[in-house]
């Protein structure tokens, strides 16, 4: 497995849509930085955000996932948006993926958000999964952490395979594939 290199991030998504929209430049005037680097490509938060607080002491079960106990509030703010301390919230990237079939993306966060005490996770990018993608931030600090809209919050590495896997994320019917949105978390 091998890690790709920015000629290749910009063929891939030139040719064939693997990010779009592509920014083949690193942009960093004024902004947390985003576009395409050396060997990963500076992903966007959007403008949407969907803040989390609890009703009635509830618990967070992913098995059991249900939204009517908790309260999740959609927000939408061009600027930024302010995570309250000890929170987290989901996003979704600015730019949408097609994974190739002999690659697998892994998403890390941006140090300039890490050294404020942000941080942000996803989960690998599986080979041929297509979609935006959602985004948990989190602030670990006991004060509020503003998050910029329309500017880097993370990096993708992309990796390609020294074979070819026998069913894709696309073969199996992933349940967040094509996902549009901030997507909840789903069990089938």
């Amino acid at each position: 497995m091998g890690l790709k290199s920015d000629t290749w991030i910009r063929k891939q998504s030139l040719e064939f849509g693997m990010i779009e929209p592509f920014v083949e430049a690193q942009v960093s005037n004024g902004v947390i930085s985003y576009g395409l680097s050396s060997y990963g490509y500076d992903v966007r938060v959007s403008y949407e955000f969907v803040e989390f607080s609890c009703k009635d002491s509830c618990i967070i079960d992913p098995k059991n996932f249900k939204p009517e106990y908790s309260n999740f509030t959609d927000v939408r703010d061009k600027g930024f948006f302010v995570i309250p301390p000890n929170s987290f919230v989901l996003a979704r990237t600015v730019e949408y993926f097609r994974i190739p079939r002999d690659v697998l993306s892994i998403c890390v966060g941006k140090s300039t958000y890490a050294r404020c005490g942000i941080i942000v996770n996803v989960t690998p990018f599986e080979p041929e999964f297509e979609g935006f993608i959602t985004i948990e931030i989190s602030n670990t600090t006991h004060l509020p952490a503003r998050v910029y809209a329309n500017e880097g919050i993370a990096q993708v590495l992309f990796f390609t395979a020294d074979e070819t896997c026998n069913i894709s994320y696309k073969d199996r019917g992933g349940k967040y594939q094509h996902q549009t949105g901030v997507t909840l978390p789903k069990m089938r």
